[in-house]
């Protein structure tokens, strides 16, 4: 089995984040990096599969700083094939472009599956999945949180809403949105990170002619307001009700 799992870093939420001079971008010169966390589960789930099929597993990701971290740390957990997409790609890529630029090239590898995160909090302009999955013509389900191989189909479980969970069968090839693999994330330690850096090499694919076409422009970012807006209500229920219509009278809508 052929398996492709796109991968991408985005801004780590525990830092503070500060808009640049432009005002339609983050300010990048401190801001940290991590890998996104659906990604890294999408990983996890590559390498279960690899170990329990002897699958073929190709990570692959456009090239921003620290990306060559991630890709050495998904080889040590297990990754054949490290591949980095450069071209005008250091300022960002947005989906719409990522995933026509992604389809044109995983097309040659002839993939039998692909494993995306289901979403990543920097999403602009839609997850990539759906997105590919489209350009490439292939069957597409989301929310899967485990994946067991089943000869030329795959056997997934989806999670719904109120803790409700689907078992599907689809067959190969197709594309998953993986929201949690079967087990955590592995932890590998640094020195085989180190390790596959001196032996293994990553291998860079040209991505210069991308069509953003379709994704929203930026025309101005703004730092959330920091005001008091919330109104406690009383515990009494005939006194919160008297407080709601007073409020309600006080915005118009009464």
């Amino acid at each position: 089995m052929n398996i492709i799992v796109p991968v991408k870093l985005v801004p780590d939420l525990v830092e503070e984040l500060s808009i640049d001079s432009s005002g339609v971008a983050l300010d990048t010169a401190w801001l940290r990096m991590i890998v996104n966390e659906f990604d890294d589960h999408a990983i996890e789930q590559a390498i279960i599969l690899k170990e329990k099929t002897g699958a073929h597993v190709t990570i692959i990701s456009v090239n921003v700083e620290g990306i060559d971290d991630l890709l050495f740390t998904a080889s040590a957990k297990g990754a054949d094939r490290l591949i980095k997409l450069t071209g005008d790609v250091e300022s960002g890529v947005n989906n719409h472009a990522l995933a026509r630029g992604l389809a044109a090239f995983i097309k040659e590898l002839k993939p039998d599956l692909i494993l995306t995160g289901v979403q990543a909090h920097n999403d602009l302009d839609g997850s990539l999945g759906p997105q590919l999955a489209e350009y490439l013509g292939m069957p597409y389900i989301g929310y899967i949180s485990g994946v067991k191989a089943d000869g030329e189909k795959v056997n997934v479980r989806k999670e719904y809403p109120g803790g409700l969970i689907g078992e599907m069968q689809a067959s190969l090839p197709v594309l998953l949105g993986i929201q949690a693999s079967e087990q955590p994330p592995r932890y590998v330690a640094i020195s085989k990170v180190r390790q596959m850096m001196k032996t293994v090499s990553i291998e860079e694919v040209d991505l210069s002619a991308l069509d953003s076409k379709g994704a929203p422009v930026v025309n101005r970012m703004f730092q959330p307001e920091a005001t008091e807006r919330a109104t406690m209500l009383s515990e009494n229920a005939d006194e919160a009700a008297i407080q709601l219509i007073n409020i309600f009278k006080e915005l118009g809508t009464l």
